[in-house]
């Protein structure tokens, strides 16, 4: 029998005539290595390549070939050593080389030798010899905007019963606008894709989901970036996968924008990445007590996404049995509501929450808009707060509730999330939601035992408070103004002294500066710590974190606080001057998306703070490894991991909060400070939510 190399190049070449521009993986595995410091200013400097399964000598260029690529040269390989050996180092190191390896590369061989981490060119007559086949990769499209399928950098696999056309870019394996459920019919729960036989094009993104005038019905897409494609049907060597949902209120948002575009971090940390659509507004959330309508069904298409990648991420390099789930604002609050839904649990092996919104209810006080993303609705609130209002607007007003339904389900799509009151709570339905918010009072099968970080940027709090439009004269006046409250109430916060008043001389910035502190502590940071502190009390989850990040930039913000003031010298804006880390500004951070530098200290944070999240998604707990960082060549963390030490994590009763101490430069991560409030929401949970 011919060898499996030869069979595979044998068969290739018979179809290249037909599709010659979709080169597959059933004859080797495919890896993308390209040492990605995440300067995207600085990509042209650096070359990434192909690493193929062992071939004969003889066979290894066409094995290149059917990538449309060559053999990599002697000449490539020197004037980039450092990328080479850092490359090699990390195959190494992950056990998916030996410590003294050979590769063929063009008219020869390049040893690698992981213990000297020296390059050698030896001379090997064999011809029985098989090695792995290092190749070139000539895609230069660097960022997700200038990435496009072209005729010599597509790719496609099976998986399931149908198969995907994906191309890859300079950094990673792209498959975009997969659809993982069936078109979905108005206000009934989702389902997987039932498509057989099929060849997917997913070279483009799908339609978002219909929000704001735009998007469609027909929108539940996912997007896969992976630096690896197995060998078709081995799943033995697969990578950790981060399940990215999307933020927006409920109301709007993509698993298709380049902010949480996965290709970056995909490369650098060697993780697939899935970002996912799912129905919005009053398509995803509108429950209408005593009918079939029952909401939650925004949160059933991100299950019905889960379930997808369970049985089909293997083909693309993942591992179904290591997925995190991961969301901001929306995103992290259906974080919240998957840690506690029963359809959800045991299908994601770790939670991340980023500014996971609270609220009143949730610390004994009276709710707020906050609140309705940790605290559900009955069906029958929820319809109060919007479900007749919508019937009004769409002009519904038949007398028979059966034939309102009928004519809100003809009623045009992008037009029923456009009216003035639209459905967004999620609710208590009875199947995916059943309690009115999580329980991490006590461990229960009921919760999700799984790592789990939950933590905030600093001034979250100041997109949701409004900066006053006209000057204010005293503090009293700017709280008001800022929060909405009576003067007794601003009164009463200003003698807790619980939120000191900067004085800069600007009374209007200074009195915002304290209605953000205020807001930020009631939306966000009190109830993420208390979450966090519970459970770290009850063992609800494996492991707790809380983190704040302090180094952001461009997130939510409609005061137009958030970017650091800008000189001649930062024409960008000064990091290390103040300003407020307004709510979604860390995305670029943790997801390697950061497209503008500031100072040297962004691209630092970038890597950093990119790479403890990386970490958590590989092994539930966030501090990366030195033999690790030293085997990637990520030298600058490695220097300062080595003078700050670990993340702390302070576990059971051993401290009043299990937190995250994050070693990057001192102005992208500070000590945690206490929510103002926290003995309220700490007496709400070690009290059982009474």
């Amino acid at each position: 029998m011919a060898p499996r190399s030869s069979i595979w190049l044998a068969s290739c070449l018979s179809v290249s005539l037909s599709i010659a521009t979709s080169p597959s993986n059933f004859g080797s595995s495919v890896t993308l290595l390209y040492q990605n410091n995440l300067n995207v200013t600085d990509d042209p400097n650096h070359v990434g390549f192909l690493m193929l399964d062992e071939f004969g000598e003889n066979d290894a260029g066409a094995a290149c070939e059917i990538f449309n690529e060559g053999l990599l040269p002697k000449s490539v390989i020197e004037s980039h050593s450092a990328d080479i050996i850092s490359s090699l180092s990390y195959v190494a190191w992950a056990g998916r080389a030996d410590l003294f390896q050979l590769y063929f590369i063009d008219e020869g061989v390049l040893g690698y030798n992981h213990l000297t981490q020296q390059l050698s060119f030896p001379q090997i007559i064999d011809p029985e010899l098989k090695l792995p086949v290092l190749c070139t990769q000539s895609d230069t499209a660097n960022t997700p905007g200038n990435a496009k399928a072209t005729t010599t950098n597509q790719i496609q696999i099976a998986s399931g019963k149908n198969t995907y056309v994906g191309f890859r870019n300079q950094k990673s394996f792209r498959f975009l606008g997969i659809p993982y459920a069936n078109v979905p019919q108005r206000w009934v729960y989702s389902n997987l894709y039932s498509g057989t036989g099929q060849t997917i094009n997913a070279t483009e993104y799908g339609s978002q989901c219909a929000q704001g005038g735009s998007g469609s019905e027909n929108c539940l897409f996912l997007n896969i970036q992976t630096p690896y494609i197995p060998l078709q049907g081995d799943t033995s060597d697969l990578r950790p996968v981060m399940f990215w949902i999307h933020g927006g209120g409920f109301t709007g948002g993509t698993g298709a924008d380049q902010l949480s575009d996965g290709g970056n971090l995909a490369s650098r940390e060697d993780i697939v990445v899935v970002t996912i659509n799912y129905r919005l507004s009053t398509l995803g959330f509108l429950a209408i007590p005593g009918t079939k309508i029952t909401g939650n069904y925004g949160i059933s298409d991100q299950i019905t996404a889960l379930e997808w990648v369970i049985e089909n991420i293997a083909s693309f390099g993942g591992d179904p049995n290591q997925i995190t789930i991961n969301g901001e604002s929306a995103g992290a609050s259906s974080v919240r509501v998957l840690l506690g839904s029963p359809p959800a649990i045991g299908k994601f092996q770790g939670a991340i929450a980023m500014s996971n919104l609270g609220g009143g209810v949730d610390l004994g006080i009276n709710g707020d808009y906050a609140t309705t993303y940790s605290s559900y609705d009955t069906a029958n609130f929820s319809f109060s707060q919007a479900g007749q209002q919508i019937f009004q607007e769409a002009g519904c007003n038949q007398t028979v509730l059966a034939d309102k339904i009928t004519c809100l389900k003809a009623y045009p799509a992008l037009k029923l999330v456009g009216l003035s009151t639209v459905a967004r709570y999620v609710v208590q339905d009875g199947h995916y939601v059943n309690t009115e918010e999580l329980n991490v009072v006590e461990r229960n099968p009921g919760t999700a035992h799984v790592p789990v970080i939950f933590g905030i940027a600093a001034n979250d709090g100041a997109s949701f408070s409004t900066y006053p439009t006209t000057p204010v004269t005293t503090q009293l006046d700017g709280i008001v103004a800022s929060l909405g409250v009576s003067n007794s109430t601003a009164q009463s916060i200003i003698n807790s002294g619980l939120f000191p008043y900067h004085d800069t001389g600007n009374v209007t910035l200074d009195s915002f500066n304290v209605s953000q502190r205020i807001a930020t502590d009631i939306q966000f940071r009190c109830i993420d710590q208390a979450t966090m502190y519970a459970a770290s009390q009850s063992d609800a989850f494996d492991s707790s974190y809380f983190y704040q990040i302090d180094r952001t930039i461009n997130g939510y913000d409609p005061n137009n606080v958030g970017v650091a003031p800008k000189s001649a010298a930062f024409p960008n804006g000064n990091p290390k001057l103040p300003y407020f880390n307004v709510h979604g500004a860390d995305m670029p951070f943790v997801l390697a998306t950061l497209s503008t530098i500031r100072d040297p200290n962004d691209l630092f944070a970038q890597q950093v703070i990119s790479g403890y999240f990386a970490e958590f998604v590989k092994s539930g707990q966030p501090n990366p490894s030195l033999s690790y960082l030293r085997a990637r060549g990520y030298t600058k963390t490695i220097e300062n991991a080595v003078t700050t030490g670990p993340w702390l994590e302070v576990q059971g009763t051993q401290g009043p909060i299990r937190r995250l101490d994050f070693p990057a430069t001192a102005d992208s991560f500070v000590d945690v400070p206490q929510c103002a409030f926290l003995n309220y929401s700490l007496s709400y949970y070690l009290d059982g939510g009474k």
